[in-house]
């Protein structure tokens, strides 16, 4: 299958939206942890759920950073693949391009995972909310 230039710029716009969204769910986690820290200084003997939610905590930011590396990965191939496109090497072009499109799929599938991590995050708030109301 032969690909021309407009090819990989049809992904600029998904990659762009994906990475933004990738920023955002490290800025909301930023925000949770800046949160707890000023928590825990406030009032370090305050019996929370802690524990499990910073062992949460690094594994959505280890994971985050692993969609942003891929997502950023996937953007800078499709980029070079345009280029190559651009440079009448069609050959060398597509096979970027379905690297940056492989990479594309492994920064999305890292992204699921961090979502099942985060809803286990969300689990471990309302069980402690529901074992607050049982007392």
């Amino acid at each position: 299958m032969l690909i021309n230039l407009t090819t990989p710029a049809l992904l600029f716009p998904a990659i762009s939206l994906l990475l933004l969204a990738y920023t955002n769910r490290f800025l909301a986690i930023a925000t949770l942890i800046r949160s707890l820290h000023q928590k825990h200084i406030s009032n370090p003997e305050h019996p929370t759920p802690i524990i499990g939610q910073i062992e949460n905590l690094r594994s959505r930011l280890s994971l985050i950073k692993m969609m942003q590396v891929f997502g950023v990965s996937s953007f800078f191939l499709c980029v070079l693949s345009m280029l190559f496109l651009f440079q009448n090497a069609a050959k060398v072009g597509s096979w970027i391009f379905g690297a940056s499109m492989i990479l594309l799929l492994i920064s999305l599938a890292i992204s699921l995972r961090e979502l099942q991590i985060s809803t286990k995050a969300l689990n471990l708030e309302l069980s402690d909310m529901e074992l607050k109301r049982k007392l």
